[in-house]
C-alpha cells in the first residue's frame, strides 16, 4: 500500500505538477493530512489568532497521486475505507467568509476535543464523531494554478459530509492520469457547513482507488452504503455544482435521472417521477464561493 504525507503535498490545483507516486486501478493508499489551515490554530486558539491566519496556506493537499490509465473522459472511484481523526479539532469564524459573514464580522474559534464516538464542541454540545473528507479531487483539464477554495466538476472541495468511510465517491477525469488530491479532513459537520468551517482536524486516510472506462459523469456522484438509520438502505448520491443554487439542483436531478435510466433501467419519465417521491434534495456545500454544490439523495433500495 502507498503511505504519502502532507509534507509531500501541494496548494493549489494545477495539472502541471509532476505526481508525488503513480498507482493502478485497485490499489490502496494512506495519506497522512493537515487540517485546512495547516496547523495554524492549537487547542488553546484564541479569536485573535483566527484573525491572524495565513490565508496563503489554507487547503494543503496530500498528493497528486497519479493512476496509470485514468484518460479525460473516465472516471476515478474512490472508495473511502476509514478517515482516523487527531484528538483535536476547530471551527472558526473567518472575517468575511461563510454564508452570514456581514452578521458576523468579527473571529470567533472554537476548540473541540474528538472521541472515538462523540465529539466535544467546545462547552456548548456533544456531537457524534462522523469524519469525512472535505477534499477530494482531480486535477482539473486547464492549467493552473487554481484556487482549491471553490469545488469543480471533477470534485475538490465538496465539504459533503457523504464523502465518510463506507462510500465511493465518483470523480469525472479531465487531465491525464487523473492526479489525485485529498486534504481537509473533519471530524464532524451540518449540511451547508453555513459558518465556513466543519470540525476540521488532521487526519489519516485510507482509500482505495478505481479507474472505470465506461461510465460518463457531469459531475461528482458518491455511492452509499446502507445504514441503520434512515434511509435504510443503499444509496446515490448526485451533484449540482456551480454558482446558481437553482441550476444545480436541476443538473443534481437529471444525473439522477441518468444513473436511474444506465445503471438501473428505467424510463426517464418514470426515473424523473421517482426523484420527486424517494429522492431528497440537500445542500451540501453553500460557502465556497463561488460555486456552491447541491445533492440529490436517492434511497435505491426502493428499486424492485
Amino acid at each position: 500500500m502507498v503511505a504519502l504525507h502532507h509534507r509531500d503535498g501541494h496548494h493549489g490545483w494545477d495539472r502541471r505538477l509532476p505526481p508525488v507516486t503513480e498507482i493502478v486501478s485497485g490499489d490502496e493508499v494512506e495519506l497522512v493530512l493537515a487540517d485546512c489551515f495547516d496547523g495554524q490554530l492549537e487547542p488553546d486558539a484564541r479569536p485573535e489568532d483566527v484573525a491572524d491566519l495565513d490565508l496563503d496556506r489554507a487547503n494543503p493537499l496530500t498528493g497528486p497521486i497519479r493512476i496509470a490509465g485514468a484518460q479525460p473522459g473516465d472516471v476515478v472511484a474512490i472508495e473511502v475505507l476509514e478517515v482516523a481523526p487527531a484528538a483535536f479539532g476547530w471551527t472558526a469564524l473567518i472575517p468575511g467568509f461563510g454564508l452570514l459573514a456581514d452578521d458576523f464580522p468579527a473571529p470567533h474559534v472554537v476548540a473541540s476535543r474528538i472521541g472515538a464516538e462523540t465529539t466535544a464542541f467546545g462547552a456548548v454540545a456533544h456531537l457524534p464523531t462522523r469524519p469525512f473528507l472535505g477534499t477530494v479531487g482531480l486535477a482539473p483539464g486547464e492549467d493552473g494554478p487554481l484556487s482549491v477554495i471553490p469545488p469543480r466538476r471533477v470534485g475538490g472541495n465538496l465539504d459533503s459530509r457523504e464523502v465518510r468511510p463506507g462510500a465511493t465517491l465518483l470523480l469525472p477525469v479531465e487531465a491525464e492520469g487523473g492526479l489525485l488530491s485529498v486534504g481537509d479532513a473533519h471530524a464532524t459537520q451540518g449540511d451547508g457547513e453555513v459558518c465556513g468551517t466543519a470540525v476540521e482536524t488532521a487526519a489519516t486516510a485510507h482509500l482505495r482507488i478505481h479507474v472505470w472506462h465506461d461510465l460518463h459523469l457531469d459531475a461528482p456522484e458518491i455511492d452509499l452504503p446502507a445504514t441503520s438509520g434512515r434511509p435504510r438502505g443503499p444509496r446515490h448520491l448526485t451533484t449540482g455544482v456551480g454558482p446558481d443554487l437553482y441550476e444545480g439542483a436541476r443538473a443534481a436531478t437529471r444525473a439522477m435521472i441518468d444513473h436511474l435510466m444506465a445503471r438501473h433501467g428505467l424510463a426517464p419519465e418514470d426515473a424523473y417521477a421517482l426523484c420527486s417521491v424517494a429522492a431528497h434534495l440537500r445542500i451540501l456545500e453553500v460557502v465556497d464561493a463561488p460555486n456552491w454544490v447541491v445533492g440529490l439523495d436517492l434511497d435505491t433500495s426502493v428499486l424492485v
